[in-house]
């Protein structure tokens, strides 16, 4: 920053150089046109005394002119080398505190931020360099609290089938069927989390494969049907179908579309109480393709709806670990729709009154 700074010092000091050399210049050979324009409107009878006095006058008003120049010259460069220090010191101060705040940030202080004044291009770097230092902060804040979800989703079973394990040892617990049942019910938990992890650390590196291919909706939907339908029959809920025969075909990847609408319809399934229906429909608009998958389950209070895609947020945690959800499903499910270049979002009227998950594809173009 010194080297900036002397840098920009000297490109003034340059300028000024250039422009009083200029002046010098420029003033000295306008002077004897000046000078004769000034004896012309003298009186006629000075010019007649003689060319010696008429050279003496002259150079006396040459010597005048360049004491005034050289005074204005110095008074000039004075007042600009003010003026280019403080500007340097302008420019320069708000990058050195840029350049601390940077380092700052280096350690892993993510609340630095720099004060920000004016509008010049100095002030949109402060206020990106803001931005910047917010949204890592924002980073470093979801990666703690990833951390803590996976701590605590990984202790819960672990703690569980120690405590099996102990009881076992103890011979507080009978080592029957029924103990080892729930041991290796704690184990496919622990098992289905790791799975969850493991395909949403992928998903959210983009390090995943698609396969785009224009794709019947209803063919992923049949296939969704049959995969989750002992699930809906065990569960005494209703599947419906709204689907118009003119839907287009969308672009997908078939396979992660399944994923998709398999965990959006389990998802309505396990927040939908028994004798409850459950609504899958679809239409175009514009050039996209509109899916809802709907149900009258328990519903989501307004307050969650902005989170409910984030990483194991769950809006009930108890019924949520009753039937098995890791709380990530939905986040992966946001980024596989995104992956598709299509949106998701949620919307309820409350608790009680049932859920709608809606998602775009485009819509594959036709050769």
């Amino acid at each position: 920053m010194k080297r900036l700074g002397m840098r920009i010092f000297l490109s003034h000091l340059l300028v000024i150089g250039l422009a009083a050399v200029i002046l010098i210049l420029a003033s000295q050979a306008s002077l004897p046109n000046a000078f004769e324009r000034h004896l012309r409107k003298m009186d006629g009878r000075l010019m007649m005394r003689g060319a010696g006095m008429m050279l003496e006058l002259y150079r006396e008003y040459r010597n005048s002119f360049n004491e005034a120049l050289f005074l204005a010259l110095v008074v000039a460069v004075f007042v600009s080398i003010l003026a280019s220090a403080w500007l340097s010191l302008r420019i320069v101060s708000p990058l050195q505190a840029l350049a601390r705040a940077t380092r700052r940030i280096a350690q892993g202080h993510y609340d630095e931020r720099v004060e920000v004044e004016g509008e010049d291009e100095i002030a949109d770097l402060g206020r990106d360099f803001n931005n910047m230092a917010a949204q890592l902060e924002q980073v470093e804040a979801r990666r703690r609290q990833l951390i803590a979800d996976v701590s605590h989703e990984l202790r819960t079973p672990l703690t569980a089938i120690k405590g099996y394990m102990e009881g076992l040892l103890d011979g507080v617990l009978p080592a029957g069927e029924e103990t080892f049942h729930q041991v290796y019910q704690e184990a496919e938990r622990l098992s289905r989390l790791v799975d969850d992890l493991q395909e949403l650390s992928r998903v959210e590196a983009g390090a995943i494969e698609l396969h785009f291919r224009p794709l019947r909706l209803e063919q992923a939907i049949a296939t969704v049907r049959k995969r989750l339908g002992p699930q809906i029959e065990a569960q005494g809920l209703t599947l419906h179908l709204y689907l118009p025969d003119s839907l287009p075909a969308v672009l997908a990847d078939e396979d992660r579309l399944i994923q998709i609408l398999t965990n959006l319809v389990g998802n309505a399934i396990k927040f939908t109480p028994r004798g409850g229906e459950i609504n899958i429909r679809a239409e175009q608009r514009g050039n996209e393709v509109y899916v809802t998958v709907e149900d009258n389950g328990i519903g989501i209070p307004p307050e969650h709806l902005g989170r409910i895609f984030d990483r194991f947020y769950r809006v009930d945690r108890s019924r949520s670990r009753e039937t098995g959800g890791s709380g990530i499903g939905l986040t992966i499910v946001r980024h596989l729709v995104e992956a598709h270049h299509g949106r998701i979002w949620a919307e309820s009227e409350g608790e009680g009154k049932g859920s709608r998950f809606i998602f775009t594809l485009p819509v594959a173009r036709q050769a």
